[in-house]
């Protein structure tokens, strides 16, 4: 048997039908495959295992051809000589179309695989002014503590910020920012040795101070290529990238289409100055509208765009977090939106997002757990 995917000839194809296919496929994540060389009884059971992954399936004169989701894929290459025991090479072939769809993000020593899944990266704000818990964790054993307890509760990476950017804020000096933030890193470096930690800032002297500290990960609300001493400092370094968009500095027309193409000129200056494409994780920035933006409009396009950017391939974070949007529509307290916040991941999650940013990790390991099961829910008898 031949196994191939042939889900890039849609896009060779100049009809509606097809561009509509394969625009679809790229924003759900689904792979079309097509098998020749099947006898009858190989077709009857391909069919029906197909079906049991609940794939599009058109059988012609040229063999079969199916339609299916990555988790669906997944199964299919698992499941593959159980139900083909002399088929090695259509094992392999299902193998390497499924490596083919891996989505990674390296970051220092660690390569997250997040095709599957979706890690939690869990806040520590070292600061008096965030919008949510500025000033509540004031003291060295409390922020361990903290730390400790979003550990124990299953988050993937600790993420430390010496200076809110959120609407409104004060900005603070590189000197201030370090003071707020490295002692903490290294504090926690030396206690949790094991932890992956990141670090929230836009400012050149704390990315220095920060990876010599030991964080693994540099989120810059500018997107790094504001500044050509950023770039050049990280392709000096093996940290990950969390480049976001700053929706403060534009007026979009057609929103998706521009920050899709912020993102492609974005990936192409990084890559461009030698950093390697599998270390940049990508961020719309969700809460960062301009102040001519009103009633959060612009970060329900956030929420319900994210398969938009699928085809990019990196990892795209979902940033809502008992954000303002929750007060503004529904009225909620800080305290009160956690119930909310999970109904928003969980809907930027089923369209692509990968990275979650969270306040609450106990109750997000628990979302994310229930999510991965649901969508390998297939009934395989």
């Amino acid at each position: 048997m031949h196994i191939q995917e042939i889900t890039d000839q849609f896009r060779q194809s100049n009809d509606f039908q097809s561009q509509a296919v394969y625009q679809l496929a790229q924003q759900q994540r689904l792979v079309t495959l097509h098998f020749t060389g099947l006898d009858a009884p190989q077709l009857a059971e391909l069919e029906k295992r197909l079906r049991q992954l609940d794939a599009v399936v058109t059988v012609d004169e040229d063999g079969m051809t199916g339609l299916v989701t990555l988790p669906a894929l997944r199964l299919l290459a698992t499941h593959w000589l159980d139900w083909f025991a002399d088929d090695r090479s259509g094992s392999q072939a299902l193998a390497k179309v499924l490596q083919a769809h891996d989505l990674d993000w390296q970051v220092a020593g660690r390569r997250f695989k997040l095709r599957d899944t979706s890690l939690i990266y869990a806040i520590m704000n070292i600061t008096p002014d965030s919008f949510y818990d500025g000033g509540r964790y004031t003291t060295m054993d409390a922020v361990l503590a903290h730390v400790d307890e979003m550990l124990t509760a299953g988050a993937d990476v600790i993420e430390v910020n010496g200076q809110t950017t959120r609407p409104g804020y004060q900005e603070v000096t590189p000197e201030v920012e370090m003071e707020r933030t490295i002692p903490y890193v290294e504090a926690i470096r030396k206690q949790f040795p094991n932890a992956l930690l990141a670090i929230d800032t836009y400012k050149v002297p704390v990315m220095k101070a920060a990876i010599d500290a030991g964080v693994s990960i540099i989120n810059d609300v500018n997107g790094f290529t504001d500044d050509p001493a950023k770039v050049a400092l990280m392709a000096k370094t093996n940290v990950g990238l969390l480049t976001m968009l700053n929706g403060r500095n534009f007026n979009f027309e057609i929103m998706t289409d521009e920050a899709h193409r912020f993102f492609e000129n974005n990936l192409a200056a990084l890559t461009a100055a030698g950093i390697d494409r599998d270390r940049i994780a990508i961020d719309q920035g969700l809460g960062y509208a301009n102040d001519h933006v009103q009633d959060d409009d612009q970060d329900y396009v956030i929420m319900n765009n994210t398969d938009h950017f699928n085809d990019l391939n990196r990892p795209m974070m979902v940033a809502v977090s008992r954000k303002g949007y929750l007060h503004n529509l529904l009225g909620l307290k800080k305290d009160d939106r956690l119930p909310m916040t999970l109904v928003s991941e969980v809907e930027m999650i089923q369209k692509g997002g990968k990275i979650i940013r969270v306040h609450d990790v106990a109750e997000t390991r628990q979302m994310v757990t229930l999510l991965d099961r649901i969508n390998s829910g297939y009934w395989l008898v």
